[in-house]
């Protein structure tokens, strides 16, 4: 029975509860809520009215006292070095100072000696009396006032004590005692805490010149161990001379390299001649002569070392030269004792050479040569060839001999210069690091100790002068009269009021689930609005027909008893909107038998709804039957004022053959009525049963609409059965009580069925 509309209803909207309000609509809103918004008001404004009636006049003393800013004690703590705890004795010399007053004047303990000074003269009088309590508003107030700039300025800090209370005499008295406790109690506490500041100092500058003195013997003993006085700049000067070394080690090595091919090329040009043969021969055969050729090799060694690290001037180096010339000496007597013996004249060979290396050069030259012994023919012409050396060629390779033996020399003390040096600069690094530490731990025990010492001095002065220190710049007088808050307590009432109301009454909109108006409804379900009804009188029972057709009057009364005129109920004032909602439902889907009006909770006007539709049919010329489907707990009957015992129940059990007609009820020429019979609690097998659906059947063909009166969809599954068998199905809900989620979980069973729109009733 159930058919397509062919109605595209568009997707669910699933919503979250409101968090915003539409300014437009305020003033709904406000309407909506105009009970909570009176009644809060009411409460605020008695609130008001009452604190106005107990409201006191008050009086009101004031006193102003200045804090000498203690110049002399910032400069002391300014001296104070930060590693020292400076904080510590900061907090010592300024605790008595400026943001501290406030929490000293206000405390209970001077409080309290202020109140056993005034106990003679007011024996009631308490600490809270004068300090107040924390949920309360505080009698005594201090604040700071600004000291000022330019001409005007206050070195120090000038604080204001206001007392208000009822008795203007009594303000006065409090603050004097006030002043008394306060400035006994303050120059008390500035000079303990000098005195604690100077013990302190001096137990610290105790302490810190012990760290001076281990500081600097530190030092002093790094000085001594490595021999060094800056690290730092002993480091670039070896630096500098390791770049020096390694220049000369490259100018050495080359001179070294053009010294030995000149030295080869002259061995070749004398090695074959008879005088290298004759010479060879008479000093290769003389041992002190080689002896003499080591010793003075070594001695040039030595020079050419010593060389590197003194200066000519030195001692030890005119030492050396010494006696390189004295071994020279004794060569060059050797040779020539050597010739003697030989027969060699003297002057084969320069004798006079100031360089003993040439004749180490020119031994080595002749020792390429076979010994003059091997040969005996050779050694009978040595007198005869000893004339015929040629002088230059051995003096040249004298020369460069020499020349090499010296590069050698200077080359082997340069690399050896040059890895003591880096052996040197390998160490340093280290050595840098341990002086950057010491260094700066003596500077800083140093500047500890200066400024320890002014802080010492400093307080010494401060102490000497401490005296007084606070000054009374305004003396506290009789209290003067502040008035009586009822005035304001009046004006805050009507403030705070509306204000409270109307933002507790928006609040409880955004909170608030439930749908009160007919577009909000429309948007959450996304179906069509059919009607708006308005909130609608009761039924009033009246004889009369209704103006229809005579054709439905002459029906109707011949079914009546007697001829008797049957009571019927005429339509609510407002019945137009029932007629357009009936008329938007034949619009949308003209051909329809059956409509089954159901809401997702109880008690939503789907009752009366469902009668004003009938009344609406019947206007138009339709037959309608009217079923009340709500076989658990049934009402339609009782809106109608109807007996119950024969109904739909019975008519679902019945076997027998009696006519449906005989549990039918007609309240109106053209409107039936089929009651739920008696409560029953096995709903769900009737309504699911074969009979039900061959009734609705039945009754389609007999009447032009049938109205079904479904129970809550939510409480039941009753009005789940009958929608299926209905071929329309209308939604009533409640505006004001039906909430958004009862809303999309009916709208979600029915999604899939045949549900052409909402009725929406403002009855709530």
């Amino acid at each position: 029975m159930v058919n397509d509309t062919s109605l595209d209803r568009g997707k669910l909207v699933l919503t979250s509860p409101k968090d915003t309000v539409d300014i437009k609509k305020i003033s709904t809103i406000l309407f909506r809520r105009r009970f909570l918004i009176v009644g809060i008001s009411c409460v605020v404004m008695s609130v008001a009215v009452l604190l106005a009636l107990k409201a006191k006049p008050a009086y009101q003393s004031s006193m102003q006292i200045l804090v000498s800013s203690n110049l002399a004690e910032e400069e002391v703590s300014n001296n104070i070095p930060t590693s020292t705890n400076k904080d510590a004795i900061a907090s010592t010399l300024k605790g008595v100072e400026y943001s501290p007053q406030v929490g000293l004047i206000l405390s209970s303990k001077l409080i309290q000696k202020a109140v056993d000074s005034l106990r003679s003269e007011y024996p009631d009088l308490t600490v809270e009396d004068i300090k107040g309590k924390k949920t309360q508003k505080r009698p005594l107030a201090i604040t700071a006032i600004d000291p000022g700039t330019g001409a005007n300025q206050v070195f120090g800090q000038v604080f204001e004590l206001s007392f208000e209370s009822n008795d203007p005499v009594k303000t006065q008295k409090v603050l004097q005692a006030l002043q008394r406790v306060y400035t006994d109690y303050v120059l008390k506490q500035r000079q303990e805490r000098l005195d604690q500041a100077l013990t302190f100092v001096n137990d610290r500058l105790t302490k810190i010149k012990q760290e001076v003195k281990q500081a600097e013997g530190n030092l002093e003993k790094f000085r001594k161990k490595y021999n060094l006085i800056d690290p730092e700049v002993q480091g670039e000067i070896l630096l500098e001379t390791l770049a020096d070394i390694k220049k000369q080690l490259q100018t050495t090595r080359a001179q070294l390299q053009n010294a030995q091919a000149r030295h080869k090329n002259l061995q070749k040009e004398i090695a074959y001649s008879p005088q290298n043969l004759a010479l060879t021969s008479s000093l290769s055969q003389s041992n002190p002569y080689q002896t003499l050729l080591d010793e003075i090799q070594k001695t040039e060694l030595s020079l050419a070392k010593e060389r590197q690290r003194y200066t000519d001037d030195s001692p030890k180096i005119k030492d050396l030269i010494q006696q390189h010339q004295s071994q020279l000496e004794l060569l060059q007597k050797e040779i020539e004792r050597s010739l003697t013996t030989k027969d060699s004249p003297k002057q084969a060979i320069n004798t006079n050479s100031t360089e003993p290396s040439k004749w180490e050069t020119l031994k080595q030259a002749l020792a390429e040569k076979p010994s003059p012994a091997a040969n005996p023919e050779q050694q009978q012409l040595i007198p005869g060839l000893l004339t015929e050396v040629n002088q230059k060629l051995m003096q040249q390779l004298i020369e460069v001999q020499t020349t090499v033996e010296g590069l050698r020399a200077s080359e082997q003390s340069l690399v050896a210069s040059e890895k003591q040096i880096r052996s040197e600069l390998s160490k340093y690094p280290s050595l840098i690091s341990e002086y950057n530490r010491l260094l700066p731990e003596v500077q800083a025990t140093r500047k500890k100790l200066e400024q320890m010492t002014a802080a010492q001095q400093a307080l010494g002065l401060r102490i000497a002068q401490i005296g007084s220190d606070l000054q009374v710049l305004e003396e506290p007088q009789r209290g003067t009269d502040l008035g009586s808050n009822s005035l304001f307590f009046l004006l805050g009432g009507l403030i705070i009021a509306p204000l409270l109301s109307v933002g507790t009454a928006v609040i409880r909109e955004l909170s608030d689930d439930v749908i009160s108006s007919p577009s909000e409804l429309q948007r959450l379900t996304n179906l069509r609005l059919l009607a708006t009804v308005p909130k609608l009188s009761k039924p009033r029972r009246y004889k009369q027909l209704l103006h229809l057709p005579k054709m439905w009057h002459s029906h109707k009364e011949k079914n009546t008893s007697e001829g008797k005129t049957l009571p019927v109920y005429a339509t609510w004032p407002s019945h137009e909107t029932l007629d357009m909602a009936y008329q938007n439902l034949q619009i949308i889907t003209p051909s329809f038998k059956s409509v089954m009006l159901t809401s997702a909770q109880p008690k939503e006007g789907k009752t009366s709804i469902a009668l004003g539709l009938a009344v609406s049919a019947a206007r138009m010329h339709k037959r309608v039957l009217l079923i009340d489907a709500n076989l658990r707990e049934p009402s339609l009957h009782k809106t109608l004022e109807l007996a119950n015992d024969w109904g739909l129940s019975l008519l679902l059990v019945d076997e027998s053959n009696t006519s449906d007609h005989n549990y039918i009820q007609p309240v109106h020429p053209s409107i039936d009525v089929l009651t739920a019979g008696s409560p029953i609690e096995d709903a769900v097998r009737l309504l699911s049963s074969g009979r039900m659906k061959e009734l609705l059947e039945s009754f389609e063909q007999t009447y032009d609409l049938v109205l079904i009166d479904a129970p809550a969809i939510l409480k039941t599954v009753d009005a789940r059965i009958l929608a299926t068998l209905c071929d329309r199905i209308i939604m009533v809900s409640c505006l004001g009580k039906i909430t958004q989620p009862d809303v999309i979980q009916v709208t979600d069973i029915l999604k899939n069925l045949n549900l052409v729109g909402i009725i929406a009733n403002t009855a709530q």
